[in-house]
C-alpha cells in the first residue's frame, strides 16, 4: 500500500492551530506528519502537545534559519525529515485540508497509480481569516503539466505549493529549484516533477490556501527579488520547455521573458541575439523586423557615444 506523509515548513504560530485542526479532523488517518521549525522565535510546542494524539507527526526544530535565505532548501530539508512514504505534500503552516483529502487521495489511488506522478486539488482561497465564500476552483481530471502551466500563466488557472501531491520518486531526482523567496519554484517543480505523465486532479476535496501579510504571497515588499526570480523561471521555460508548447504559446513565453529582462534592466546585445534566435525559429517576422530595429538603434546609439568620449 502507498503512504502519505505531509511535511509542513513551519516559521510562524499564526493560524498554525487552524493547520493541525484540519489535519486532526481527517476523516482517514493514513498519513504522517512531519514538522520542520525553521528556528522559529515562536515555539510551538505547547500548540502540538494538544494534538499529541489526535494524528501522528514527528516534530523537529532546525538550529539555523535556512526559510530566510533559501525557501525552497527549506522545504527539502524537511522533506529529507520523511521515512519510507511514498507520496509527499508540503503544507503551508497557515494553510488548510478539508476533512475528505486524504481520503480522497486513497480512494483515487487504483485511477492514478502508475500514470502520474503529480497529484492535485481543488482549491479555495482564505484572506487572513475569512474564507472567501465561492465555489472551489477545480481544474481538468487529468492535464498535461504545459497546459496547466500554460493556463496559469494566461492567467485562467491558478497555483499553490499546498494543493499537490507528489511522488518522493520524482522529487529526488529532480528537487526544488532555488529561486529567490522560492518564486516559480513550484511551478518549475510539476512541470520537471510530471516527468512527461499528466497531472492527476481531485476535485471532490478541497485545499484552502492563505493570502495575508504574514505570508510572501501576501506581502507587497518583495518586488525585486521576485522579479529576479521570474528571470530566471522565463529563462529555463525559453532553453528547456518550449518544445512543450505550441508556436503560439512560444511566442507568448518568449515575450515575457523579453519583457521581465526590460523590467530589470536594458536589454544587452547578447540578449537581443538570444531572443533573436528564438524568434527566427519559431518565425514571427513582425517580431523579428522590430529586433533587427533595436540591434540597430542599439549599435548607432553605442558607436554615437563613443565617438563622443
Amino acid at each position: 500500500m502507498i503512504k502519505l506523509a505531509i511535511v509542513i515548513p513551519y516559521y510562524k504560530l499564526t493560524y498554525f492551530d487552524d493547520t493541525l485542526e484540519s489535519l486532526s479532523n481527517q476523516s482517514d488517518k493514513r498519513f504522517k506528519v512531519y514538522i520542520g521549525d525553521d528556528a522559529s522565535p515562536e515555539n510551538p510546542e505547547r500548540l502540538l502537545e494538544i494534538y499529541k494524539d489526535k494524528f501522528e507527526f514527528v516534530y523537529h526544530r532546525f538550529n539555523e534559519n535556512l526559510g530566510g535565505t533559501s525557501l525552497a532548501k527549506q522545504w527539502e530539508r524537511c522533506i529529507g525529515l520523511t521515512n519510507n512514504e511514498d507520496w509527499i505534500m508540503v503544507l503551508g503552516d497557515d494553510d488548510v485540508l478539508d476533512k475528505t483529502v486524504v481520503a480522497s487521495f486513497y480512494k483515487n489511488e487504483k485511477i492514478f497509480y502508475n500514470k502520474t506522478n503529480v497529484i492535485r486539488f481543488a482549491t479555495k482561497k482564505i484572506f487572513g481569516s475569512k474564507v472567501k465564500e465561492d465555489d472551489a476552483f477545480t481544474h481538468p481530471i487529468w492535464e498535461d503539466a504545459a497546459d496547466a502551466f500554460y493556463r496559469k500563466f494566461n492567467k485562467t488557472s491558478r497555483s499553490s505549493l499546498s494543493e499537490y501531491i507528489f511522488s518522493k520518486e520524482t522529487f529526488l531526482k529532480y528537487g526544488f529549484y532555488n529561486y529567490p523567496l522560492a518564486w516559480n519554484s513550484d511551478d518549475r517543480a510539476w512541470l520537471d516533477f510530471s516527468d512527461n505523465k499528466p497531472i492527476y486532479t481531485i476535485n471532490e476535496s478541497c485545499v484552502y490556501f492563505r493570502i495575508s501579510d504574514y505570508n510572501i504571497s501576501g506581502k507587497k515588499d518583495n518586488i525585486l527579488l521576485k522579479n529576479k526570480s521570474e528571470i530566471q523561471f522565463y529563462k529555463f521555460i525559453v532553453f528547456n520547455k518550449l518544445n512543450y508548447f505550441n508556436n503560439e504559446q512560444k511566442l507568448r513565453l518568449l515575450r515575457r521573458y523579453q519583457a521581465e529582462l526590460r523590467r530589470f534592466r536594458s536589454l544587452k546585445i547578447s540578449d537581443f541575439f538570444v531572443l533573436l534566435y528564438f524568434y527566427l525559429k519559431y518565425i514571427n517576422i513582425r517580431w523579428i523586423q522590430k529586433f533587427f530595429k533595436k540591434i540597430m538603434n542599439k549599435l548607432f546609439n553605442g558607436k554615437r557615444k563613443h565617438g563622443k568620449s
